[in-house]
């Protein structure tokens, strides 16, 4: 199983760099931001742009992976992204991965001033985003007319580094999320049923995260794909377990242990934020970056 984790970007570089060049010394597989305007308990706060973040990550670092968890289309458009994915991923030497979904209801579904999207009206734009994208990472000129996206002559020359495209790991939970991840994705990302957050119990959360693999299962086989291609990755801090995997590093090989025999072959992990949900002792969490991955195995 592989450890990675989440940077929140709340510090300005010249500290936010370090965290960046630690997380690839502590052997973390990946490092993802979130792609948001803003973000929760922190809108209030410092927050930058993720593609501009993940770009000094990649002249920082020259091992770890670097992506996005996760991208989608409240404030996106698929023509504009490509190009700056293209040009990360040149940047970086073929290190990015895209985490993409739907989006929330959040600041994002707002901060360009139109009306929140139902989650129907999401699935919907997703439905169109990712092959969109898909075509845009992978053919030199594309011209399309859609419901709500449209490309008139968009050229991407040269293309991806990753060939042939880079990796796409598509966050879902409902059925048309599914075929997405199943018929574009390299990866499968969830965090979990936002329903027992509150008052679950990590066996229902458990076995929640069970049926959601049987259903991206059945997903893959209703269009002949082997679901074992697909990376599985668990965005942690959004199940009942909560923080405390971080507690200790045998609190962390324990939970860890339990979603790899779910199928899981990524555990993702927050950066300590003193004083916020993703708070963490320091010590403990670097401990468990560097000795959890061959406990777990």
């Amino acid at each position: 199983m592989r450890l990675s984790t989440v940077i929140l970007p709340i510090r300005r570089w010249d500290e936010g760099q370090k965290i960046w060049r630690r997380a690839e010394d502590l052997g973390f597989h990946s490092a993802y931001t979130y792609d948001h305007l803003s973000w929760r308990t922190f809108r209030d706060g410092p927050w930058f742009g993720a593609v501009p973040t993940l770009t000094a990550a990649a002249g920082v670092t020259d091992r770890l992976r670097l992506g996005t968890l996760v991208t989608s289309p409240n404030f996106r458009h698929p023509v504009t992204l490509a190009k700056e994915l293209i040009s990360l991923d040149d940047i970086s030497g073929g290190r990015v991965t895209l985490g993409v979904g739907a989006g929330g209801t959040g600041f994002d579904a707002t901060a360009l001033g139109q009306e929140p999207w139902t989650p129907r009206e999401r699935a919907d734009r997703l439905a169109e985003f990712v092959p969109l994208l898909d075509r845009l990472l992978t053919e030199d000129a594309v011209s399309y007319e859609g419901d709500f996206y449209s490309a008139h002559e968009a050229r991407n020359i040269p293309g991806c580094v990753q060939r042939p495209r880079l990796p796409f790991a598509v966050a879902a939970t409902g059925p048309r999320g599914m075929h997405l991840a199943a018929r574009y994705g390299q990866a499968w990302v969830t965090t979990g049923d936002p329903r027992l957050y509150e008052n679950g119990t990590p066996e229902q959360s458990v076995a929640a995260l069970r049926g959601q693999s049987e259903k991206l299962a059945d997903a893959c086989a209703a269009i002949g794909r082997d679901v074992s291609a697909l990376d599985k990755i668990l965005l942690t801090g959004f199940t009942p377990d909560r923080g405390r995997p971080l507690t200790s590093l045998d609190a962390f090989v324990d939970f860890a242990g339990r979603h790899r025999e779910l199928g899981f072959t990524d555990i993702v992990v927050h950066w300590p934020v003193p004083g916020s949900d993703f708070a963490a002792d320091q010590k403990v969490f670097e401990q468990i970056a560097m000795e959890a991955p061959g406990q777990v195995g």
